[in-house]
């Protein structure tokens, strides 16, 4: 892979990991349409630390907050809005870790293709602005309880099928409930950290304990690519989405699975 290539691809993942538009389908056009190479485990690790390092950053004074409310709670039994936020992102990260463990073999094998990826940018495209155009509005991400965390989670775990976008399903869900479109965004966002540890984590582990090689300058460039245009993403995206709403990210879905399809059927 060149540093071209593994700057477009960093630059691919990191606008599109926290957008509702699918990040799996976007990074299958370079190797289907442009015959790109697979960009290896090593490089995934690194667009993984990169968009990790960026919502952190982003959120800084909200993950230590909710760390420090959460490790409370824990060993002084003392219980906040920050606590109880923090123990529904971990409620909410729990159906994607089973989904993900059980299904991770199949979803590889049957349903990692441009046909499914097409098929899922369409349909949840389209659920997302039937949702949105029907959403309250009235919540906040703090008035979220185990319930509504959970089924925001099952959204985040149903993601892991191609060309759903895990920010585009827990948005619908949390939009679903009641909350508003920044709040959606603000708990989807928090709900990434633990779930992109947790997949980075596992990348890493799996890079350590293999024998792919390591192109430190492509690793370098993914880091640092996917980190600034993340960034850049998380801030735009929750300036503009209360204005904006769901629907400019509903067009480009639609256009991009009806792109994939027609691109399929030509080929």
């Amino acid at each position: 892979m060149s540093h071209f290539e593994a700057f477009m691809l960093a630059l691919i993942q990191g606008l599109t990991e926290f957008l509702p538009v699918s990040s799996s389908a976007h990074l299958i056009l370079p190797s289907e349409i442009l015959g790109w190479p697979d960009q290896g485990l090593a490089f995934d690790v690194a667009v993984h630390v990169g968009t990790l390092m960026a919502v952190i950053l982003y959120f800084r004074k909200e993950v230590v907050s909710l760390l420090a409310a959460w490790i409370n709670s824990i060993f002084k039994r003392e219980h906040s809005a920050e606590s109880k936020l923090a123990w529904m992102i971990v409620i909410a990260t729990i159906p994607a870790c089973i989904f993900g463990f059980v299904m991770k073999d199949f979803i590889e094998m049957y349903l990692r293709s441009a046909w499914v990826i097409a098929c899922t940018t369409i349909i949840f495209g389209l659920l997302l602005w039937w949702v949105d155009k029907r959403a309250k509005q009235t919540d906040n991400e703090y008035q979220a309880n185990w319930k509504s965390a959970l089924f925001i989670g099952l959204a985040q775990a149903a993601a892991i099928i191609p060309g759903t976008s895990r920010s585009g399903a827990t948005m619908t869900a949390a939009l679903y409930l009641g909350f508003t479109r920044e709040a959606a965004a603000r708990f989807s966002f928090l709900m990434s950290i633990p779930i992109i540890l947790l997949a980075g984590g596992y990348l890493g582990l799996k890079l350590v304990t293999g024998a792919d090689p390591i192109d430190f300058g492509n690793l370098g460039i993914g880091i640092t690519v996917s980190f600034i245009s993340a960034y850049a993403c998380i801030h735009v995206f929750l300036k503009l989405v209360t204005r904006l709403g769901m629907t400019p990210f509903v067009i480009y879905r639609l256009i991009l699975g009806i792109g994939l399809f027609l691109f399929l059927i030509s080929k």
